[in-house]
C-alpha cells in the first residue's frame, strides 16, 4: 500500500505545498514518524543525512499550532547556524499558507533585532541553544506555553558542551509538551537523556534500510600524508565533479590547503567554526550558487548542511568516529540522488577504514588513479602481469604513477640486457623474433659502426661541465629543498622579478 500525505490527515493547505514544491509521496522516514507524532507521542529517530527528517518532524509541529494565540508554540534546537537557517527556511515556507509566523534565533546576528522580532509573536522559534539560553534569561523569550520541542542533529547538540543550556531549555517548558530527537546517528549517551526527557518514547530507525545508501560510492586511496593534497587534486581532475566538500580535522590546516588548491586553479571557499555569522553564509550561497568549486570544512562547520545534488564529499582527514563518517558522507547522495565519498588515508591510517567497514556495515574498497580511471588494486597487478611490471604504478609509488617500460618507451630511454641505454625503442637488431641480423642490415650496421668509430668517443653518462653557481643561487636552492611544487614556483616568480 503507498502512503500518501491525504492520508496522514495534514491541513490541505499544507499538502498542496508540498505538491507545489514537488515532493509527491513520503520517505521512509517522514512515512514512520508523522503518524506517531501527530498521535502525540514523544519520539526518538534515527535515519541517515538527506532523508527527509527536517519535513517529518516540521509537518506535525506545524499542524499542533494554534493560530489563535500568540504565544511561542514550537521550538527547533539546532546544532548550528547554518542548520537552524535551513530548517527556519522550511518552517517559513510551509507555515505561512496556515498564518504561523516562524523566527530564526542564532547565535552571531544581532540581539536586539532578535528581540524586536519576538515583539511580532512568532509561533515558531528556530535556533542555536546557546542564543535560546541567552534570551530566556534576559526574559525575552517565554516557555512555558512551548507544546511541541525539537532537538536536531541531538547527539551533536548535545555533546557539543549544550547539555546545561538545553537542560534549562527543557525545564521551562510545560510538562506536557512533546518531544522529538533526530539524528542520523543515536550513541549510547542518548538513551539516558530519552528516558531523563521523555515519556515512553517510540524509537525509530529506517537507517538500516534506507534506499539512499546505495546510490553512495564509498572508497578510500592511500598515498603518504605529505601527497594528500595532490592527491586530491588528481582525484577531482579526474572525476570532473561540478562542485566538492573536503573534510579535515585540524582548522589549522586550512589555510594550507586553500592556498594549495587555489595555486592549482580551483575557485575554494573555506568553512570553520570561528568564522563569523555573515562569511559564513555568503560563503555558503557562493558554493551553493556554483560560484566556488571547493568548499574545505571542519566538522562542526559543516553539520547539517544540505547543498542540492552534491556529487563528491572528500575526507582528507578520516572521520573522527563511524558517527561523524555518517553525518559527512551524509552530505552527498540526498534524497535518493548518487555521490561518491572519498577519503585519502595514509599507511598508518589504513585501520581507520577497516574499522569503518565493519561497524556501518558499507562497501567500502580502496582504489588507486591510472590512465585516467580508477582501479581495483587487484585490477592493477593483473595488468601490470599483462603489460609488463612498470606498466602499472605499486600503491606508495610516485604521484603520476610513471615509470617502468612505458614510461621509458615514451622518453625513448630504453635499457638493454646489459643496463646501457638505447636511443631507440629497439635494443638489439634482426628481424623481429629471430636472433640473428638479416645480411643487408648486417651490412648497413658494419657501415653505421664505421661511421661511428670515426665519430669522437661519447662518454656514457658524461654530463657538461656547469658554471659555478653564485651564493644567491646557493641559498635559494637550499631553501627549496624539500619545499612543495607551488612554494618553489612562487620563488622562482619573486626571482625573476626586477
Amino acid at each position: 500500500m503507498n502512503v500518501t500525505w491525504e492520508s496522514f490527515g495534514l491541513h490541505p493547505q499544507i499538502v498542496e505545498t508540498l505538491g507545489k514544491n514537488q515532493i509527491e509521496t513520503p520517505t521512509p522516514v517522514q512515512a514512520a514518524t508523522i503518524p506517531v507524532l501527530l498521535a502525540g507521542h514523544d519520539v526518538t529517530a534515527k535515519s541517515q543525512t538527506g532523508t527527509g527528517k527536517t519535513l517529518a518532524y516540521m509537518l506535525p509541529a506545524l499542524q499542533a499550532v494554534d493560530t489563535s494565540s500568540s504565544a511561542v508554540q514550537v521550538i527547533v534546537l539546532a546544532p548550528t547556524q547554518e542548520l537552524a537557517m535551513q530548517i527556519y527556511r522550511v518552517a517559513e515556507s510551509y507555515g505561512e499558507p496556515l498564518g504561523i509566523k516562524s523566527q530564526q534565533l542564532i547565535g552571531g546576528a544581532s540581539m536586539q533585532r532578535q528581540v524586536e522580532k519576538l515583539r511580532l509573536h512568532p509561533h515558531v522559534v528556530v535556533g542555536t541553544p546557546g542564543r535560546m539560553h541567552e534570551l530566556v534569561k534576559s526574559g525575552k523569550l517565554k516557555l512555558h506555553q512551548i507544546r511541541f520541542a525539537v532537538v536536531d542533529e541531538a547527539d551533536q547538540v548535545f555533546s557539543l558542551g549544550s547539555t546545561m543550556e538545553v537542560d534549562t531549555l527543557l525545564r521551562g517548558m510545560a510538562r506536557d509538551r512533546q518531544i522529538a530527537f533526530f539524528s542520523a546517528t543515536r550513541p549510547r549517551e542518548m538513551e539516558e537523556l530519552e528516558a531523563k526527557w521523555m515519556k515512553d518514547p517510540q524509537s525509530i530507525d529506517v537507517s538500516s534500510d534506507q534506499s539512499t545508501a546505495g546510490q553512495v560510492d564509498h572508497y578510500y586511496l592511500v598515498c603518504d600524508k605529505r601527497d594528500k593534497a595532490d592527491t586530491a587534486r588528481r582525484l577531482i581532475r579526474l572525476l570532473k565533479p561540478a562542485a566538492a566538500l573536503l573534510f579535515i580535522n585540524d582548522t589549522d590546516e586550512i589555510a594550507n590547503y586553500e592556498a594549495k588548491f587555489g595555486y592549482e586553479g580551483f575557485t575554494v571557499e573555506t568553512l570553520y567554526g570561528d568564522a563569523d555569522k555573515q562569511k559564513r553564509a555568503a560563503t555558503l550561497a557562493r558554493f551553493r550558487d556554483g560560484r566556488c568549486q571547493l568548499l574545505i570544512a571542519t566538522d562542526v562547520a559543516a553539520r547539517g548542511l544540505d547543498i542540492a545534488a552534491l556529487p563528491l564529499v572528500v575526507h582528507l582527514d578520516p572521520a573522527l568516529d563511524a558517527d561523524h563518517y555518517v553525518h559527512r558522507s551524509g552530505r552527498t547522495g540526498r534524497m535518493g540522488k548518487s555521490g561518491t565519498v572519498a577519503s585519502i588515508v595514509t599507511p598508518q591510517e589504513l585501520f581507520i577504514m577497516n574499522k569503518f567497514k565493519k561497524q556501518l556495515g558499507i562497501d567500502l574498497q580502496e582504489k588507486t588513479m591510472f590512465k585516467g580511471k580508477l582501479w581495483d588494486p587487484k585490477e592493477q597487478q593483473q595488468y601490470a602481469q599483462e603489460f609488463g611490471p612498470g606498466s602499472a604504478p605499486r600503491r606508495g609509488e610516485g604521484r603520476d604513477g610513471k615509470g617502468g617500460f612505458r614510461a621509458a618507451v615514451r622518453t625513448g630511454e630504453v635499457r638493454d640486457s646489459s643496463g646501457q641505454e638505447s636511443g631507440g625503442l629497439t635494443v638489439s637488431g634482426g628481424i623481429k623474433g629471430s636472433g640473428t641480423a638479416h645480411p643487408a642490415q648486417a651490412a648497413g650496421q658494419r657501415t653505421t659502426a664505421s661511421a661511428a668509430a670515426s665519430k669522437p668517443a661519447r662518454t656514457s653518462g658524461a654530463k657538461p661541465i656547469q658554471p659555478a653557481k653564485s651564493k644567491k643561487d646557493q641559498v635559494r636552492d637550499r631553501k627549496n629543498k624539500g619545499a612543495p611544487k607551488w612554494l618553489k614556483a612562487k620563488r622562482e616568480g619573486e626571482q625573476q622579478q626586477p
